[in-house]
């Protein structure tokens, strides 16, 4: 079989498999319903890494029933829809693939009379996300991201509790405002370019120059996939989402959901808007900002925050703000850069989220304070958790550190962004895992006005079980990055134009003082918060105060309500809007 036969298998897969685990969801033992989702999605990830592999030769295409632009006889007229797998595109949903049997595998025996209904959401979400990275069809990339966000809003409000299903309702509803303008974008385009192919559609708009509809239906898409990527200030619903969900959907959530989001952007961006200046001047001016802000509040929120849960999932918000700030370069070095910090933090995410649901299960709560030494009983989770927090913090090693050196050697402005919001995330998650696992504290700072609840997972799982993905997944993101080289430069330089030739190998960033910035600044900061004292004194207790109040400002404005996060949504529309008309 031709790998272009191959490129529908790895969606198809898992969609045929959910439709046979719903026809036979009561009879089949849900431990068999596991061990088959685990299987679909190593087999459908197996295909991508073929696939991407292959691609390296030149793009995989496949033209669905056969309806390739020949078909229709007129020149520049596309009537077929097609998959199309460039490197980056087939190695991110490799990637997916192997996030989910990961998580799959976190859950064996994790619900008690699920009747495969969590393994047939989780295939439906896998499929969603593989389609999403293979389609070469704008209205295409719609369906998908459509499929993917159904399936995670259900997976969101799985537990059905009353806090799981408040997550799920803000998640839902801000990303179906997304939705809507996505299709709103979709239809703006077409109206202009008369197709939906990516391909031509890039010719079209390289012809038409600068035009207010192409530029509108643009700058709609990109909200949309902002909103999905979390960025700010369409990021409000992800800490709630996170919060809630069970720990394994979390894994999917930050490990590839919200990051995919931003890849597709990247496509968008490089394959059908680079030639058109004014988008490209937002891309480069006003992304390149909203990434550093993002980067910014999402790290100055993780420090702020005492359930582990939350902080972890706006320590993600603050590394996808660092991957638009890769995206934002337009070039293939910093594709290739943002690829790979795709890749690396999500390996990373994915295990420490695993590790939360470690903790929620055995100590039935994710409140760092409260859980103070409770840990104690499991300790090689603290250990993988300060693996993980370090590798976070900047350690120069491993995918993460590389692709933080590319992405940090832009600018000086850039390396400072990037360093600070890397050392406020590492230093949260090791705050948290020395207090939790080794009975390490200080009198609690900033993080003490956080919200916080009451949660639980289910306790059945044996320790050994529960932390072998974790540490398969920490292993592979301790990989030299020089390995990977190669192919990101490939894979960069064919994300900008499919059919040309492969770029030279990324270049590794020398070692320098710089280098390891991040990694200081993360061991101070840790320090500060595991020695620091109550302060009794007058002055200590102002200081005190005054080092609160910008922390109780960005509370207060991650308010918990939908219509806040929907009028922020609007805000950040009116910013890229405004931008274009300037």
């Amino acid at each position: 079989m031709s790998a272009s036969a191959l490129l529908p298998v790895p969606v198809l897969l898992p969609l045929g498999v959910a439709t046979f685990l719903l026809v036979f969801a009561h009879s089949l033992p849900s431990r068999l319903s596991t061990v088959v989702a685990i299987l679909t999605a190593t087999i459908g990830g197996l295909i991508c890494a073929f696939l991407a592999h292959a691609a390296l030769d030149g793009p995989v295409l496949h033209w669905f029933g056969g309806w390739t632009p020949a078909s229709s006889g007129r020149p520049g007229v596309v009537l077929g829809i097609s998959f199309l797998a460039d490197p980056a595109s087939a190695a991110v949903a490799a990637f997916a693939a192997l996030l989910f049997a990961a998580a799959l595998l976190f859950t064996w025996s994790y619900f008690d009379e699920a009747l495969s209904h969590f393994e047939i959401l989780m295939l439906l979400f896998l499929a969603g996300i593989t389609g999403f990275c293979l389609t070469h069809d704008l209205f295409n990339l719609f369906v998908w991201f459509e499929l993917m966000s159904v399936a995670a809003f259900s997976l969101t409000a799985y537990p059905l509790g009353k806090s799981s299903l408040e997550g799920a309702f803000n998640f839902t509803i801000t990303n179906a405002f997304g939705s809507y303008m996505m299709l709103a974008g979709v239809g703006l385009i077409y109206a202009r370019t008369g197709t939906l192919d990516f391909t031509q559609m890039g010719r079209v708009v390289a012809a038409a120059g600068s035009d207010p509809v192409l530029s509108g239906g643009f700058c709609l898409i990109a909200a949309a996939l902002l909103t999905k990527a979390a960025i700010v200030p369409f990021h409000m619903w992800l800490a709630d989402a996170h919060a809630v969900a069970p720990s394994p959907v979390s894994v999917i959530f930050s490990g590839i959901m919200v990051s995919v989001a931003l890849f597709a952007l990247a496509k968008l961006v490089a394959q059908v808007f680079i030639r058109d200046a004014e988008v490209m001047a937002l891309v480069r001016i006003l992304l390149l900002w909203l990434g550093a802000a993002t980067a910014l509040v999402g790290g100055a929120m993780a420090f702020a925050q005492r359930h582990l849960k939350r902080l972890l999932a706006f320590s993600t918000i603050a590394h996808l703000g660092i991957m638009l700030i890769g995206i934002a370069a337009v070039t293939p070095t910093g594709f290739g850069g943002f690829v790979l910090y795709l890749f690396g933090h999500g390996l990373i995410k994915a295990t420490l989220f695993m590790i939360a649901g470690i903790v929620l299960a055995v100590c039935a709560s994710g409140d760092e304070i409260g859980l103070y030494g409770k840990g104690r009983s499991i300790w090689p989770a603290g250990v993988v958790m300060a693996i993980a927090g370090l590798l976070l913090g900047g350690l120069p090693v491993g995918l993460l550190h590389n692709a933080t050196e590319s992405l940090a050697s832009r600018s000086p402005t850039t390396a400072v962004v990037i360093t600070l919001a890397t050392a406020l995330t590492g230093a949260a998650v090791l705050r948290a895992g020395a207090r939790i696992f080794f009975g390490c504290s200080g009198a609690p700072g900033v993080e003490i006005t956080a919200p916080t609840a009451r949660q639980h997972e289910k306790n059945n799982r044996g320790l050994a079980l529960m932390l072998t993905p974790c540490v398969a997944l920490l292993a592979v993101a301790v990989i030299p990055g020089w390995l990977v080289m190669p192919f990101l430069g490939t894979a960069g330089a064919r994300l900008i134009d499919p059919f040309g030739a492969g770029g030279p190998p990324m270049p590794m960033p020398p070692f320098s003082v710089v280098t390891f910035a991040p990694i200081a600044m993360t061991l101070v900061l840790v320090l500060f918060a595991l020695l620091r004292e109550r302060p009794t004194r007058p002055l200590a207790r102002k200081l005190f105060r005054l080092e609160l109040l910008p922390f109780r400002g960005m509370q207060f404005l991650h308010s918990g309500l939908v219509g806040d996060y929907v009028a922020w949504m609007l805000i950040g529309v009116a910013a890229l809007a405004g931008f274009l008309t300037r």
